[in-house]
């Protein structure tokens, strides 16, 4: 009996929107379904070639900082059963590491990232389009709280970067792509009811599979 190809749903949205919230919330859900996510944060480029001085000026935010090349592959070979390589980013050394891990395919694969929708590539592969709307302030306070409690920033850090990066970039490339998507989440993980929603599709996809 040949095996249906997996499901593919695309999770994004704006720095501190909820994409992981939700996404763990449909993982929950599907406990005893085998559920993969992949976080398009593992694919940001290698950039060994560079002299450290210049990683550091690299913009995480701009579509051009992924190898979304790499990705649709890894992507494509899942579709297929086929295990992947994962690669491992360090963001110390603002490069890929030489590590990376094995990840196996499963039935319903989760893309999340805040670029995802913004790629056709990525888009056409996936069943489920999701974007996550939260309003800007609560996006900044966010980051804002995990930047400071997690990365041990500044605040002063962590509003420049806002401001000079992370806020152009949102407009002009994680916005527009809120206009693909097949579900609009708005206030993401707090947002029961859409959950309740999506969870519902995918379970009428992965029934007719």
């Amino acid at each position: 009996m040949i095996k249906n190809q997996p499901i593919i749903i695309g999770v994004a949205g704006g720095t501190g929107s909820g994409k992981t919230t939700v996404t763990r919330s449909i993982c929950e859900h599907f406990k005893n379904t085998s559920v993969l996510m992949m976080e398009q944060d593992f694919y940001y480029k290698d950039q060994s070639h560079m002299p450290f001085e210049e990683r550091l000026n690299t913009n995480y935010d701009h579509p051009l900082a992924f190898d979304n090349e790499l990705l649709v592959e890894h992507l494509n070979q899942l579709k297929n059963w086929e295990s992947i390589d994962k690669p491992v980013y360090n963001y110390e050394m603002h490069t890929r590491s030489d590590e990376t891990i094995t990840v196996d395919p499963k039935e319903v694969i989760i893309l999340e990232g805040i670029l995802v929708l913004e790629d056709e590539r990525l888009r056409n592969m996936m069943d489920i389009k999701v974007f996550v709307d939260t309003d800007a302030d609560i996006r900044i306070i966010r980051r804002l709280m995990r930047d400071i409690n997690e990365r041990g920033r500044s605040i002063e850090s962590v509003i420049n970067q806002y401001i000079n990066v992370v806020r152009p970039m949102h407009l002009q490339f994680v916005e527009p792509a809120k206009r693909y998507a097949d579900v609009i989440i708005p206030e993401g993980g707090q947002n029961h009811v859409a959950i309740d929603l999506l969870t519902t599709k995918i379970e009428s996809i992965i029934n007719k599979n």
